[in-house]
């Protein structure tokens, strides 16, 4: 089905996982943006570049039916200067961890930060996508500038 026939937007970088097909010991995925999903993503994350989107992903069985998620998203990206203006080019290395239950099943409080399993499928490439997003700085700049103090005279 496509975005038009669902009305959910389509992600721009969807590699779903089958909870259920992930082996009892678990699996390494290792996933990566193609050009056009690059430029979708750069829309979507407010940057004006991203040329590199990838991950390392080690999915497990987790708590009857939940799914652990354990990996390294690596992303080479331009980004704006709050400080000067200028677009500079940058390489994040993020660490990433995130559990996963069925719907119902989250009852105790170490399960508060589990997110759904949505049709017994989790998009690893949004979750790449959620995790680099998370990582952003705000307020980016390049390495050794500063904020300087400017009072205006009235």
């Amino acid at each position: 089905m496509s975005h038009r026939q669902t009305g959910k937007p389509q992600p721009e970088f969807s590699r779903p996982l089958i909870v259920d097909r992930v082996p009892r010991l678990g699996s390494t995925e290792k996933i990566g943006a193609d050009p056009p999903e690059l430029q979708a993503l750069a829309a979507r994350l407010g940057v004006p570049a991203v040329h590199a989107l990838r991950a390392e992903i080690r999915a497990t069985p987790w708590r009857g039916g939940g799914l652990k998620l354990e990996g390294t998203v690596t992303a080479d990206l331009d980004q704006i200067s709050v400080v000067s203006l200028e677009t500079f080019r940058q390489t994040l290395v993020i660490v990433m961890q995130r559990y996963f239950l069925p719907p119902g099943a989250q009852s105790g409080s170490d399960e508060d930060d589990a997110d759904p399993i949505v049709g017994g499928v989790v998009d690893l490439g949004e979750v790449t996508v959620e995790t680099l997003a998370l990582d952003l700085d705000p307020y980016p700049r390049l390495p050794g500038e500063a904020f300087s103090a400017h009072i205006e005279d009235d």
